[in-house]
């Protein structure tokens, strides 16, 4: 059974992947500090895959305890997804994403260059693409001109990792970008860290529909969409963290940089999503329209094609079946 380091493992989408890495017989080992997540989720883990779950509390940044943790364990790959991913919070605090995303990284390259671990999976995201070029967005469409801090984080740590594959041989890096990841496990027992006012739209959808708020704010009406909403390509989580699976199972973990676009390939707008969660769970979710947010691109929907061709991996849900979960 092979041990994989899992960074920010006890988060939304680490914790699916955990799950996953385990049904596949993988021995997933978590990194995180749960600055953004609760420790009781490594209870729900263990209940839902009946194995014990390996973690440990320790900041990427700490160097000294990273190292000492790798030489426990025999290990050959990281999926890194640990780091801060609020577009929102990284405008009001741009230092604090810039110190941590940035920081921790560097921090785990040095610990896994000392150790000889050479592989790597970094959770990238939609973010890194410039705004304005053509639809769907592909591996090779520009990147950079980025719109808030949290995007660039993402951006300069592909630029750092891209020097690393071609300066340094020795590496097989895989980057996966991200589209906008929704729903969770059918257990339910799985969901997206919302404490407060969410900054994503179902965690927000989600506490109007149970009353904790009142309405949702919808950011901006008039923007260049068929809706005046903006429009975004929403996989569901499961299918994420099985395209991981399908970077260590297809072997792609090759030496030098692969790049793969997760997603569904198809754009809905927040109104559709609106509408598609009430129809669904047959509930009515008031909202209000509210100023744009800084930082929001207008549309983002991605071509999946090179990770069916190369990975054999598509989306099994669509935005429909992707929220029948959701309210579990």
């Amino acid at each position: 059974m092979k041990n994989i380091f899992i960074s920010g493992g006890a988060g939304y989408i680490g914790t699916h992947c955990v799950i996953s890495l385990i049904k596949s017989g993988y021995s997933p080992i978590i990194l995180d500090n749960f600055s953004s997540s609760h420790k009781s989720v490594i209870k729900k883990l263990q209940i839902i895959s009946g194995k014990r779950v390996k973690f440990y509390n320790v900041d990427l940044r700490d160097k000294k305890k990273l190292r000492s943790i790798f030489k426990k364990h025999s290990c050959e790959i990281v999926i890194h997804c640990a780091g801060f991913k609020s577009v929102e919070k990284s405008i009001e605090k741009p230092i604090s994403y810039f110190d941590n995303n940035i920081g921790s990284t560097l921090s785990l390259l040095e610990c896994m260059k000392d150790q000889k671990i050479f592989k790597i999976i970094f959770s990238s995201s939609a973010t890194v693409y410039n705004d304005s070029q053509p639809l769907p967005l592909k591996e090779n469409s520009k990147i950079g001109k980025t719109q808030n801090p949290y995007g660039n984080t993402k951006y300069i740590i592909e630029r750092i990792l891209m020097d690393l594959a071609k300066n340094d041989s020795r590496w097989s890096i895989s980057i996966a970008r991200y589209f906008n990841p929704i729903s969770s496990h059918e257990s339910g027992l799985l969901k997206e860290n919302s404490n407060g006012v969410p900054n994503n739209l179902i965690p927000y959808i989600i506490k109007v529909a149970q009353k904790k708020l009142p309405y949702l704010k919808v950011f901006g009406k008039n923007y260049k969409t068929k809706d005046g909403t903006c429009i975004r390509d929403y996989i569901h989580v499961t299918d994420l963290a099985d395209g991981h699976l399908a970077l260590l199972k297809n072997n792609k973990l090759k030496k030098g940089l692969n790049i793969y676009n997760f997603g569904t390939g198809k754009g809905s707008s927040v109104l559709e999503v609106i509408k598609a969660f009430e129809k669904q769970n047959k509930i009515s979710i008031p909202y209000k329209y509210t100023k744009r947010r800084p930082g929001d691109v207008a549309v983002s929907y991605c071509d999946p094609k090179k990770a069916f061709k190369e990975l054999n991996w598509k989306a099994n849900f669509n935005l429909q079946n992707s929220l029948i979960d959701i309210l579990k």
